[in-house]
Order: structure tokens, then sequence, then C-alpha cells
């Protein structure tokens, strides 16, 4: 078991964000032990860690919320949550696509300056 101040400072997240993430339901409820402090186990950790991991790649939380609502309904909605995992995979291929085209260009414009800076 674990504090939220350890939580916070294994993840690099502020206390206020491990709450957030809670209240809102990116992550399923914390237990908390009788005086109310809250109590994370391992598998509170893992929630954590693949919240964190899919919003550092920009998966709205919106869909973060629907997933942990499908996971707390069971094993029927295995599916649906492949699904939705399979459709955020294809948005994310093409963010990164367009991410190496802006590269590209920003290559591009790199080149064109320091053959300027060459020619002067």
């Amino acid at each position: 078991m674990m504090t939220i101040a350890e939580v916070s400072k294994k993840f690099n997240l502020s206390q206020d964000t491990l709450r957030y993430y809670e209240r809102v339901g990116l992550i399923p409820r914390v237990n908390r032990q009788k005086n109310g402090i809250r109590s994370y186990t391992e598998e509170d950790c893992r929630w954590v860690e693949f919240v964190k991991c899919m919003r550092s790649i920009g998966l709205p939380v919106e869909v973060l919320i629907k997933y942990v609502g499908l996971y707390q309904q069971g094993d029927e909605t295995i599916e649906a949550r492949k699904e939705l995992l399979i459709e955020q995979r294809k948005q994310l291929i093409s963010r990164m696509e367009e991410m190496e085209n802006v590269l590209g260009r920003m290559d591009k414009k790199i080149a064109r300056y320091e053959l300027t800076a060459v020619k002067q």
C-alpha cells in the first residue's frame, strides 16, 4: 500500500492531479484508511501508470473515462474496450504521420537557413 504522496513521487504527478484522476473517473476509486487517507494498491498504481501513459500520447480525458467505465462493467465489455483502443491507435498513427510531415518541413527550412548562412 502507498500513500498519495508516495504515488505522486513515484509517477511524478502532483497530488492534485491524482485526486483529479480519481474524481473524474480516470482511475477507479482508491480505498481509504480509517482516517480517510488514500491507500493505493499495486492495481491502483497500474491504473495511474496507464492513464499517465495514455495522456502523454494525447488520449482525451473523455476517452479514458469511457474506457475505465467499460472496464468496471466487467468482461462483457472486453470487445468494446478493444475497439476503443483500436480507434485511438488509428488516431495516434494519423497524428504521428502529421508530425513526421511537419518535421520534414522543419528540416527543409533549417537546411535552407544553413545554406544561406554558408553563402554569407
